[in-house]
């Protein structure tokens, strides 16, 4: 469970109180269509768990399953495999195909499972920045999740930030109440905005690998989310692009593949990296360690992997690190 640091105490109820405008009313059907049974069967298998009435321990249960079984992922970018954006097929690669995806493939399908088991969930519209601190044209690239109805006694109004799309950061939700929360070596800070760009702003570890994200309360559709979806997925200027990710969240840190290179988040440190030399060494890592099954066919093995050590060397005499 997240933990609440002592100077973070307030009066929640209060706040819920002066900012209610904050939290606009759930759509009575904001997802459309619900999941397929077998789907979301499948879905549970890979994550460990059985299904269950809605509650906080087991959404917290959902979310850390989450993160340790269904890695951030690029590497679909890197075999040309054009992921669109679409819940449903997210989900069933997720179930049935044993893959994972950036934010808008693991929360858009994480958002359907939830549905799925009783859940009300809704989509908003995110943004994840750089040191220049929160903007208007970050928002969009990044798909948020909030989940409601769920009251206990760190979120009396049962409404949770929900988050599996941001690689090295939420192990679990956070109550959707200002404050700073430690989670294993990790602590974010949680704060409603007023500067126009979003209505909450999530600030990360500074281990993370980003500053913060900023994302609104309106609930939104998918659809918000295509364009940017397009750049950042095939864009030569988009980070996904240049650098093939595979990254899972666990209770004592972080696991972060970056092409060939493996560095570890643990107590508060980032390890000194290890980079792999050797095709099978590296597949192994991301099948064993992070979780990612690539059922792709030897040709497409071996060109991935021609890929990511062509562009490691590249990376390295542009560095001067040779």
């Amino acid at each position: 469970m997240a933990a609440r640091t002592p100077g973070a105490a307030r009066d929640r109820t209060g706040w819920l109180e002066r900012h209610d405008a904050r939290l606009p009313a759930v759509p009575s059907s904001p997802l459309g269509p619900p999941a397929p049974r077998q789907d979301v069967a499948a879905y549970l298998r890979r994550l460990g768990l059985g299904a269950e009435p809605p509650s906080v321990d087991g959404l917290r249960r959902l979310h850390r399953a989450h993160v340790e079984r269904v890695p951030y992922e690029t590497l679909w970018i890197h075999l040309d495999q054009a992921w669109g954006i679409e819940p449903e097929a997210s989900l069933r690669r997720i179930a049935r195909d044993g893959r994972g995806g950036y934010c808008f493939q693991l929360n858009g399908s994480l958002s359907l499972l939830l549905d799925a088991l009783g859940y009300r969930v809704t989509r908003h519209v995110g943004g994840v920045h750089g040191p220049e601190g929160p903007s208007v044209d970050a928002l969009a690239n990044h798909l948020v999740l909030v989940v409601h109805d769920l009251p206990d006694e760190d979120s009396p109004d049962g409404r949770w930030y929900v988050d599996a799309g941001l690689g090295d950061a939420l192990h679990e939700p956070l109550p959707l109440i200002p404050g700073t929360y430690q989670q294993g070596p990790l602590r974010f800070e949680l704060h409603a905005t007023d500067d126009g760009v979003g209505d909450w702003h999530l600030t990360h570890d500074p281990v993370g690998s980003f500053p913060g994200m900023s994302f609104r309360a309106e609930p939104t559709a998918m659809d918000a989310f295509a364009e940017r979806h397009q750049w950042l997925s095939t864009s030569p200027e988009s980070g996904f692009v240049r650098v093939a990710t595979a990254q899972a969240r666990h209770a004592e840190g972080v696991d972060i593949m970056r092409g060939c290179v493996l560095t570890l988040v643990r107590g508060g440190e980032r390890s000194a990296p290890t980079t792999f030399e050797r095709r099978d060494d590296w597949y192994a890592v991301l099948e064993d360690q992070l979780g990612l099954r690539l059922d792709v066919g030897q040709d497409a093995r071996e060109r991935l992997w021609a890929k990511i050590a062509a562009e490691h060397e590249r990376r390295t005499v542009d560095s001067g690190d040779r």
